[in-house]
């Protein structure tokens, strides 16, 4: 059946070689042209992201969502993969309000639509998660064997990769934070009047620190303090 009316258009590459070549692009746009079929259709905005699956933070993918809704039209991506592998974020992108097809599946519709559409994203989840794992054990194998993993290798990163990685750290910090406040509030009311006292009783706790190893000193604690909101 041939699709009808206005939509938005959201594609997704990971790497900006691709966003500047076209590739990926076009097979993008070729799998929606397919979906749509012929019909009276007109595409009213196409949007580029050029990021990977595993970000949350997609600008170009909040203007898509606000063009669907001023148009009053469904945005339509080519793949389930492009938008996302995250369920958590496929839950807030299902709670738009706005009507998402994709091309790679049959029209999404009703709890039953929404519920198949989650199970999908939790398998592609799930399916990144080994990845991740599968990679992990390969490099822990390489060090035991006595490879080098890292290191300076004659580059040095750029100053935008620093900072945004700063910036990433950063964020970690402060949700670690925004995570202990309570726990810290709790022992300070319970009687741990000092850093050093709040590191012990986190210690106790088996509470991990922000690196995941080793144990909580004074200046950790002065550390996550000083990130505390409010």
């Amino acid at each position: 059946m041939a699709n009808t009316g206005g939509f938005v258009c959201y594609y997704r590459v990971s790497t900006k070689g691709q966003g500047r070549s076209g590739l990926g692009l076009e097979a993008q746009r070729a799998a929606v042209a397919q979906y749509l079929n012929g019909g009276d259709w007109r595409i009213v905005s196409e949007f580029v992201e050029v990021e990977t699956a595993k970000r949350a933070d997609r600008p170009e993918l909040d203007k898509a969502l606000a063009a669907a809704r001023v148009h009053r039209c469904p945005l339509i991506v080519s793949k389930v993969d492009r938008l996302t592998r995250s369920s958590s974020f496929l839950n807030r992108l299902l709670d738009a309000n706005v009507d998402v097809r994709f091309a790679d599946l049959p029209v999404i519709e009703g709890a039953t639509g929404r519920f198949l559409l989650q199970q999908m994203v939790a398998v592609a989840e799930l399916e990144a998660g080994m990845i991740s794992a599968r990679t992990k054990a390969a490099l822990a194998q390489a060090k035991r064997r006595g490879k080098q993993l890292g290191g300076n290798r004659g580059t040095r990163p750029s100053r935008k990769a620093a900072l945004k990685g700063a910036a990433a750290t950063g964020e970690r910090a402060a949700k670690l934070a925004a995570d202990l406040k309570p726990i810290i509030e709790e022992l300070q009311a319970n009687g741990a009047a000092t850093l050093a006292a709040i590191a012990a009783k986190l210690n106790e706790r088996g509470i991990p620190t922000a690196r995941g190893n080793g144990a909580w000193t004074a200046t950790q604690v002065l550390r996550v303090k000083q990130r505390l909101p409010g």
